[in-house]
Protein backbone atom coordinates (compact mmCIF):
# COMPACT_ATOMS: atom_id res chain seq x y z
CA UNK A 1 0.00 0.00 0.00
CA UNK A 2 2.83 2.49 0.75
CA UNK A 3 4.23 1.75 -2.54
CA UNK A 4 0.96 2.36 -4.34
CA UNK A 5 0.79 5.47 -2.29
CA UNK A 6 4.45 6.48 -3.37
CA UNK A 7 3.62 6.18 -6.91
CA UNK A 8 0.97 8.63 -6.62
CA UNK A 9 3.16 11.05 -4.72
CA UNK A 10 5.68 10.55 -7.53
CA UNK A 11 3.41 11.29 -10.16
CA UNK A 12 1.80 14.26 -8.71
CA UNK A 13 4.03 16.40 -6.76
CA UNK A 14 7.20 16.20 -8.29
CA UNK A 15 -22.21 13.34 -19.98
CA UNK A 16 -20.22 16.16 -21.80
CA UNK A 17 -18.52 19.26 -21.37
CA UNK A 18 -18.79 22.50 -23.90
CA UNK A 19 -14.95 23.03 -22.61
CA UNK A 20 -14.01 23.31 -26.21
CA UNK A 21 -10.08 24.87 -27.34
CA UNK A 22 -8.95 25.20 -30.41
CA UNK A 23 -6.44 26.91 -31.77
CA UNK A 24 -6.61 26.34 -35.53
CA UNK A 25 -9.71 28.42 -35.39
CA UNK A 26 -8.73 29.98 -39.21
CA UNK A 27 -9.17 26.46 -40.71
CA UNK A 28 -12.16 26.53 -42.89
CA UNK A 29 -13.88 22.82 -42.46
CA UNK A 30 -16.64 21.10 -45.18
CA UNK A 31 -19.75 21.54 -43.71
CA UNK A 32 -21.77 18.76 -43.39
CA UNK A 33 -25.52 18.22 -42.17
CA UNK A 34 -26.84 15.90 -39.67
CA UNK A 35 -30.23 15.34 -40.13
CA UNK A 36 -32.58 12.50 -37.98
CA UNK A 37 -35.40 10.69 -39.87
CA UNK A 38 -36.39 8.49 -36.89
CA UNK A 39 -39.73 7.74 -35.98
CA UNK A 40 -38.70 7.01 -32.87
CA UNK A 41 -41.37 7.30 -29.69
CA UNK A 42 -38.36 7.69 -26.93
CA UNK A 43 -37.98 11.01 -26.64
CA UNK A 44 -34.72 10.53 -24.42
CA UNK A 45 -32.73 8.45 -26.47
CA UNK A 46 -33.65 10.34 -29.33
CA UNK A 47 -32.22 13.11 -27.95
CA UNK A 48 -29.18 12.30 -26.77
CA UNK A 49 -28.64 9.70 -29.65
CA UNK A 50 -28.88 12.90 -31.79
CA UNK A 51 -26.42 14.89 -29.12
CA UNK A 52 -23.64 11.90 -29.55
CA UNK A 53 -23.62 11.79 -32.88
CA UNK A 54 -23.15 15.50 -33.25
CA UNK A 55 -20.71 15.29 -30.72
CA UNK A 56 -18.85 13.01 -32.66
CA UNK A 57 -18.86 14.47 -35.77
CA UNK A 58 -17.16 17.41 -34.30
CA UNK A 59 -14.82 15.70 -32.41
CA UNK A 60 -13.32 14.03 -35.58
CA UNK A 61 -12.18 17.50 -36.24
CA UNK A 62 -13.48 17.22 -39.92
CA UNK A 63 -16.23 18.91 -40.30
CA UNK A 64 -18.64 22.11 -39.00
CA UNK A 65 -21.55 20.50 -38.05
CA UNK A 66 -24.96 21.85 -39.38
CA UNK A 67 -28.49 21.81 -38.36
CA UNK A 68 -31.23 19.48 -40.59
CA UNK A 69 -32.84 22.68 -41.51
CA UNK A 70 -29.59 24.02 -43.24
CA UNK A 71 -29.27 22.40 -46.22
CA UNK A 72 -26.13 23.36 -47.63
CA UNK A 73 -23.61 21.75 -46.56
CA UNK A 74 -21.11 19.62 -48.55
CA UNK A 75 -21.74 16.34 -46.65
CA UNK A 76 -24.84 14.97 -45.22
CA UNK A 77 -25.76 12.27 -42.38
CA UNK A 78 -29.12 11.43 -42.50
CA UNK A 79 -30.02 8.44 -40.22
CA UNK A 80 -33.09 6.17 -39.37
CA UNK A 81 -32.79 4.68 -35.06
CA UNK A 82 -35.04 2.33 -34.84
CA UNK A 83 -35.67 0.43 -31.46
CA UNK A 84 -36.95 -3.10 -30.51
CA UNK A 85 -37.00 -3.79 -26.96
CA UNK A 86 -33.28 -3.72 -25.51
CA UNK A 87 -32.14 -4.06 -29.55
CA UNK A 88 -31.10 -0.73 -31.80
CA UNK A 89 -31.05 -0.56 -35.25
CA UNK A 90 -28.79 2.02 -37.39
CA UNK A 91 -29.25 2.93 -40.54
CA UNK A 92 -26.93 5.80 -41.75
CA UNK A 93 -26.83 7.36 -45.61
CA UNK A 94 -24.07 9.74 -46.14
CA UNK A 95 -24.03 11.79 -49.03
CA UNK A 96 -21.31 14.42 -51.02
CA UNK A 97 -22.72 17.26 -52.72
CA UNK A 98 -26.19 15.39 -53.26
CA UNK A 99 -24.23 12.32 -54.36
CA UNK A 100 -25.48 9.10 -52.38
CA UNK A 101 -21.54 7.47 -50.95
CA UNK A 102 -23.08 4.75 -48.43
CA UNK A 103 -25.66 3.26 -47.19
CA UNK A 104 -25.07 1.05 -44.06
CA UNK A 105 -27.21 -0.85 -41.36
CA UNK A 106 -25.73 -1.28 -37.93
CA UNK A 107 -27.59 -3.18 -34.66
CA UNK A 108 -26.48 -3.69 -31.23
CA UNK A 109 -28.63 -5.82 -28.48
CA UNK A 110 -27.49 -4.03 -25.76
CA UNK A 111 -29.31 -0.65 -25.56
CA UNK A 112 -26.92 0.64 -22.82
CA UNK A 113 -24.19 0.84 -25.35
CA UNK A 114 -26.19 2.82 -27.71
CA UNK A 115 -23.20 5.48 -27.92
CA UNK A 116 -20.51 2.40 -29.47
CA UNK A 117 -23.61 2.84 -31.94
CA UNK A 118 -23.23 5.96 -32.71
CA UNK A 119 -19.56 5.91 -32.57
CA UNK A 120 -18.68 3.10 -34.61
CA UNK A 121 -21.61 4.92 -38.01
CA UNK A 122 -19.20 7.88 -37.71
CA UNK A 123 -16.04 6.22 -37.76
CA UNK A 124 -17.04 4.41 -40.69
CA UNK A 125 -18.99 7.65 -42.52
CA UNK A 126 -15.64 9.45 -41.81
CA UNK A 127 -13.37 6.72 -43.49
CA UNK A 128 -16.18 6.21 -46.82
CA UNK A 129 -15.36 10.25 -47.34
CA UNK A 130 -11.33 9.69 -47.17
CA UNK A 131 -11.15 12.08 -44.18
CA UNK A 132 -8.76 12.39 -41.59
CA UNK A 133 -9.53 9.11 -39.85
CA UNK A 134 -10.86 8.51 -36.55
CA UNK A 135 -10.33 4.85 -35.95
CA UNK A 136 -10.22 4.97 -32.21
CA UNK A 137 -13.34 6.72 -31.43
CA UNK A 138 -15.49 3.51 -30.98
CA UNK A 139 -12.57 2.29 -28.73
CA UNK A 140 -13.47 1.27 -25.43
CA UNK A 141 -11.40 3.06 -22.46
CA UNK A 142 -10.40 1.53 -18.65
CA UNK A 143 -10.89 4.00 -16.16
CA UNK A 144 -9.84 3.40 -12.18
CA UNK A 145 -12.12 5.42 -10.06
CA UNK A 146 -11.75 6.00 -6.59
CA UNK A 147 -15.47 5.00 -4.92
CA UNK A 148 -14.74 5.60 -1.36
CA UNK A 149 -11.40 5.70 1.18
CA UNK A 150 -9.05 2.81 -0.10
CA UNK A 151 -11.69 1.18 -2.95
CA UNK A 152 -11.66 1.88 -6.21
CA UNK A 153 -12.93 0.46 -9.70
CA UNK A 154 -12.12 -0.37 -12.89
CA UNK A 155 -14.94 0.50 -15.02
CA UNK A 156 -14.97 0.55 -19.30
CA UNK A 157 -16.34 3.56 -20.64
CA UNK A 158 -16.75 5.46 -24.38
CA UNK A 159 -14.91 8.47 -24.84
CA UNK A 160 -17.40 10.94 -23.67
CA UNK A 161 -18.40 8.88 -20.44
CA UNK A 162 -21.71 8.45 -21.47
CA UNK A 163 -21.85 4.67 -21.24
CA UNK A 164 -20.03 3.27 -17.85
CA UNK A 165 -19.90 -0.36 -16.61
CA UNK A 166 -18.13 -1.38 -13.58
CA UNK A 167 -16.18 -4.39 -13.92
CA UNK A 168 -14.07 -4.67 -11.31
CA UNK A 169 -15.18 -3.43 -7.88
CA UNK A 170 -14.60 -3.92 -4.05
CA UNK A 171 -11.30 -3.23 -2.52
CA UNK A 172 -8.57 -1.30 -3.98
CA UNK A 173 -8.34 -2.02 -7.80
CA UNK A 174 -5.77 0.54 -9.93
CA UNK A 175 -3.89 0.82 -12.97
CA UNK A 176 -5.83 -0.64 -16.07
CA UNK A 177 -4.36 -1.51 -18.99
CA UNK A 178 -5.85 -3.52 -22.27
CA UNK A 179 -4.48 -6.66 -22.50
CA UNK A 180 -4.07 -6.55 -26.40
CA UNK A 181 -5.42 -4.29 -29.50
CA UNK A 182 -8.94 -6.83 -29.73
CA UNK A 183 -9.74 -5.06 -26.20
CA UNK A 184 -11.38 -8.20 -24.64
CA UNK A 185 -9.15 -8.72 -21.88
CA UNK A 186 -7.48 -6.51 -19.32
CA UNK A 187 -4.48 -6.53 -16.71
CA UNK A 188 -4.61 -4.57 -13.67
CA UNK A 189 -3.80 -4.29 -10.34
CA UNK A 190 -5.32 -5.52 -6.71
CA UNK A 191 -4.71 -6.24 -3.68
CA UNK A 192 -4.59 -10.19 -2.49
CA UNK A 193 -4.21 -10.32 1.09
CA UNK A 194 -2.53 -6.84 1.07
CA UNK A 195 0.04 -8.24 -1.33
CA UNK A 196 -0.17 -5.98 -4.72
CA UNK A 197 -1.02 -8.73 -7.33
CA UNK A 198 -1.29 -8.41 -11.46
CA UNK A 199 -4.41 -9.89 -12.76
CA UNK A 200 -6.04 -10.67 -16.36
CA UNK A 201 -9.42 -10.18 -16.68
CA UNK A 202 -10.89 -11.92 -19.44
CA UNK A 203 -13.80 -10.24 -21.13
CA UNK A 204 -15.37 -13.28 -22.61
CA UNK A 205 -15.78 -14.97 -19.31
CA UNK A 206 -15.83 -12.12 -16.78
CA UNK A 207 -13.19 -13.79 -15.12
CA UNK A 208 -10.04 -12.78 -13.43
CA UNK A 209 -6.71 -14.92 -12.85
CA UNK A 210 -3.78 -13.59 -11.30
CA UNK A 211 -0.91 -13.33 -13.35
CA UNK A 212 2.13 -12.51 -10.60
CA UNK A 213 2.42 -10.85 -7.63
CA UNK A 214 5.44 -8.63 -5.46
CA UNK A 215 5.67 -6.89 -2.32
CA UNK A 216 5.77 -3.28 -2.34
CA UNK A 217 4.09 -2.58 -6.04
CA UNK A 218 3.46 -3.87 -9.19
CA UNK A 219 2.18 -1.94 -12.04
CA UNK A 220 1.29 -2.94 -15.52
CA UNK A 221 2.28 0.60 -17.45
CA UNK A 222 2.48 -1.31 -21.24
CA UNK A 223 1.52 -4.36 -23.50
CA UNK A 224 3.57 -5.75 -26.74
CA UNK A 225 2.01 -4.82 -29.85
CA UNK A 226 1.49 -9.10 -30.05
CA UNK A 227 0.45 -8.75 -26.40
CA UNK A 228 3.44 -11.72 -25.41
CA UNK A 229 5.05 -9.16 -23.05
CA UNK A 230 4.11 -6.37 -20.09
CA UNK A 231 6.54 -3.70 -19.09
CA UNK A 232 6.33 -3.56 -14.83
CA UNK A 233 7.18 -1.68 -12.49
CA UNK A 234 8.32 -3.66 -9.21
CA UNK A 235 9.63 -2.88 -5.95
CA UNK A 236 10.28 -6.68 -4.31
CA UNK A 237 13.17 -4.99 -2.24
CA UNK A 238 11.76 -1.54 -1.73
CA UNK A 239 13.46 -0.18 -4.74
CA UNK A 240 10.83 0.53 -7.54
CA UNK A 241 12.52 -0.82 -10.58
CA UNK A 242 11.27 -1.76 -14.26
CA UNK A 243 10.63 -5.11 -15.67
CA UNK A 244 9.74 -7.13 -18.72
CA UNK A 245 7.88 -9.98 -18.17
CA UNK A 246 7.18 -12.60 -20.97
CA UNK A 247 3.63 -13.91 -20.51
CA UNK A 248 3.43 -17.08 -22.66
CA UNK A 249 7.53 -18.49 -20.73
CA UNK A 250 6.08 -16.35 -16.92
CA UNK A 251 9.93 -15.13 -17.39
CA UNK A 252 10.72 -12.10 -15.66
CA UNK A 253 13.91 -9.83 -17.20
CA UNK A 254 14.93 -7.05 -14.83
CA UNK A 255 15.79 -3.61 -17.12
CA UNK A 256 16.82 -1.15 -14.55
CA UNK A 257 18.72 -1.52 -11.28
CA UNK A 258 18.97 2.16 -9.82
CA UNK A 259 18.77 3.08 -6.01
CA UNK A 260 15.64 5.75 -6.64
CA UNK A 261 12.54 5.28 -8.03
CA UNK A 262 11.87 3.98 -11.74
CA UNK A 263 8.05 3.77 -12.78
CA UNK A 264 5.99 3.92 -15.39
CA UNK A 265 7.72 2.12 -18.62
CA UNK A 266 6.43 2.36 -21.94
CA UNK A 267 8.01 0.41 -24.98
CA UNK A 268 9.68 2.62 -27.71
CA UNK A 269 11.46 2.04 -31.13
CA UNK A 270 10.16 -1.00 -32.34
CA UNK A 271 10.29 -2.46 -28.52
CA UNK A 272 13.82 -2.21 -28.39
CA UNK A 273 14.32 0.41 -26.12
CA UNK A 274 12.43 1.42 -22.89
CA UNK A 275 11.04 4.87 -22.06
CA UNK A 276 10.22 5.70 -18.21
CA UNK A 277 10.02 8.32 -15.21
CA UNK A 278 13.33 8.16 -12.88
CA UNK A 279 14.08 10.71 -10.40
CA UNK A 280 17.84 10.64 -11.41
CA UNK A 281 18.09 14.13 -11.20
CA UNK A 282 16.15 14.57 -7.91
CA UNK A 283 12.91 14.99 -9.42
CA UNK A 284 10.66 13.09 -11.93
CA UNK A 285 12.32 13.19 -15.53
CA UNK A 286 12.08 10.43 -18.67
CA UNK A 287 14.73 8.69 -19.36
CA UNK A 288 15.38 5.84 -22.04
CA UNK A 289 17.39 2.50 -21.85
CA UNK A 290 18.17 -0.41 -24.76
CA UNK A 291 16.65 -4.10 -23.27
CA UNK A 292 19.40 -5.57 -22.43
CA UNK A 293 21.89 -2.53 -21.79
CA UNK A 294 22.23 -0.83 -18.28
CA UNK A 295 22.87 2.62 -19.64
CA UNK A 296 19.89 4.68 -19.40
CA UNK A 297 19.75 7.75 -20.87
CA UNK A 298 18.25 11.28 -20.48
CA UNK A 299 15.25 11.66 -23.12
CA UNK A 300 13.55 15.12 -21.92
CA UNK A 301 15.71 18.68 -21.18
CA UNK A 302 12.48 20.63 -20.87
CA UNK A 303 11.01 20.94 -17.56
CA UNK A 304 11.87 20.23 -13.64
CA UNK A 305 9.00 17.45 -12.80
CA UNK A 306 7.50 15.43 -15.68
CA UNK A 307 6.08 12.60 -14.03
CA UNK A 308 4.13 10.41 -16.85
CA UNK A 309 4.86 9.41 -19.82
CA UNK A 310 3.00 7.10 -22.77
CA UNK A 311 4.61 6.15 -26.11
CA UNK A 312 3.29 5.58 -29.90
CA UNK A 313 6.15 4.16 -31.93
CA UNK A 314 9.15 6.69 -31.89
CA UNK A 315 6.76 9.36 -30.18
CA UNK A 316 6.02 10.24 -26.98
CA UNK A 317 3.76 12.36 -24.71
CA UNK A 318 4.34 13.87 -21.19
CA UNK A 319 2.96 15.57 -18.25
CA UNK A 320 5.07 18.72 -17.25
CA UNK A 321 4.90 21.11 -13.68
CA UNK A 322 5.23 24.24 -15.04
CA UNK A 323 7.60 26.32 -13.21
CA UNK A 324 6.45 29.20 -10.91
CA UNK A 325 2.82 28.26 -11.20
CA UNK A 326 1.54 26.10 -8.75
CA UNK A 327 -0.31 22.88 -9.74
CA UNK A 328 0.11 23.35 -13.70
CA UNK A 329 0.72 20.53 -15.40
CA UNK A 330 0.74 20.42 -19.29
CA UNK A 331 1.18 18.02 -21.96
CA UNK A 332 4.53 17.84 -24.30
CA UNK A 333 4.73 15.63 -27.67
CA UNK A 334 7.85 15.15 -28.52
CA UNK A 335 10.01 12.06 -31.15
CA UNK A 336 12.81 9.84 -29.70
CA UNK A 337 14.92 11.00 -32.96
CA UNK A 338 14.86 15.27 -32.68
CA UNK A 339 15.19 17.84 -29.99
CA UNK A 340 11.98 19.51 -31.19
CA UNK A 341 9.08 19.93 -28.22
CA UNK A 342 5.60 20.40 -29.05
CA UNK A 343 3.41 22.06 -26.11
CA UNK A 344 -0.31 20.50 -25.87
CA UNK A 345 -2.30 22.01 -23.15
CA UNK A 346 -1.63 25.56 -22.07
CA UNK A 347 -3.63 25.93 -18.82
CA UNK A 348 -4.57 23.84 -15.34
CA UNK A 349 -3.69 19.93 -14.29
CA UNK A 350 -3.39 18.00 -17.04
CA UNK A 351 -1.64 14.39 -16.48
CA UNK A 352 -1.13 10.75 -17.30
CA UNK A 353 -1.88 10.80 -21.24
CA UNK A 354 -2.32 7.79 -23.28
CA UNK A 355 -1.79 7.85 -27.48
CA UNK A 356 -4.84 6.26 -29.32
CA UNK A 357 -3.99 3.42 -31.37
CA UNK A 358 -2.92 4.99 -34.15
CA UNK A 359 -1.39 8.09 -32.72
CA UNK A 360 -3.26 10.90 -33.63
CA UNK A 361 -5.53 11.34 -30.89
CA UNK A 362 -4.48 11.56 -26.90
CA UNK A 363 -6.25 10.81 -23.52
CA UNK A 364 -5.41 12.22 -20.56
CA UNK A 365 -6.55 13.35 -16.90
CA UNK A 366 -7.99 16.70 -17.11
CA UNK A 367 -8.82 18.35 -13.54
CA UNK A 368 -11.57 20.71 -13.37
CA UNK A 369 -11.57 22.18 -9.89
CA UNK A 370 -12.51 19.12 -7.77
CA UNK A 371 -13.55 17.29 -10.45
CA UNK A 372 -12.01 15.32 -13.02
CA UNK A 373 -12.35 14.79 -16.85
CA UNK A 374 -11.39 12.58 -19.86
CA UNK A 375 -9.73 14.84 -21.64
CA UNK A 376 -9.23 14.46 -25.94
CA UNK A 377 -6.77 15.97 -27.36
CA UNK A 378 -6.91 16.00 -31.28
CA UNK A 379 -3.28 16.37 -33.05
CA UNK A 380 -3.20 17.18 -36.05
CA UNK A 381 -6.28 19.16 -35.87
CA UNK A 382 -5.16 21.11 -32.71
CA UNK A 383 -8.42 20.86 -30.86
CA UNK A 384 -9.04 19.49 -27.37
CA UNK A 385 -11.93 18.06 -25.59
CA UNK A 386 -13.05 17.37 -22.05
CA UNK A 387 -15.54 14.96 -20.60
CA UNK A 388 -15.85 15.14 -16.74
CA UNK A 389 -16.51 12.40 -14.54
CA UNK A 390 -19.77 12.88 -12.39
CA UNK A 391 -19.22 10.50 -10.10
CA UNK A 392 -16.13 9.60 -8.04
CA UNK A 393 -12.33 10.83 -9.15
CA UNK A 394 -10.07 9.36 -12.41
CA UNK A 395 -6.78 7.74 -10.74
CA UNK A 396 -5.41 5.88 -14.37
CA UNK A 397 -6.74 5.60 -17.81
CA UNK A 398 -5.93 2.99 -20.51
CA UNK A 399 -7.34 3.24 -24.30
Amino acid sequence: MKKILLFFVFLFSFSWSDTISITNEGTSLPKIVLKDSSSLNDRDLKHNFYNILLNDLRVSSNFEVLSSGDEKGNYSFEYFLVKSGTKLDLRVIIRANGVQKSDKSYSITSLEEYPFLAHRAVKDSVRTLGLAPIEWMDHKILIARNSSNKKSQIIMADYTLTYQKVMVGGGLNLFPKWANKEQNAFYYTAYDHNVPTLYLYDLKTNKASRIISSTGMLVASDVSKDGSKLVLTMAPNDQPDIYVYDVKKKVLQRITDYSGIDVNGNFVEDEKKIVFVSDRLSYPNIFIQTIGSNNAEQLVFHGKNNSSVSTYKNYLVYSSREPEQRGVFNLYLMSTQSDYVRQLTANGKNIFPRFSNDGGSIVYIKYLGEQTALGVIRVNANKSFHFPLKVGRIQSIDW
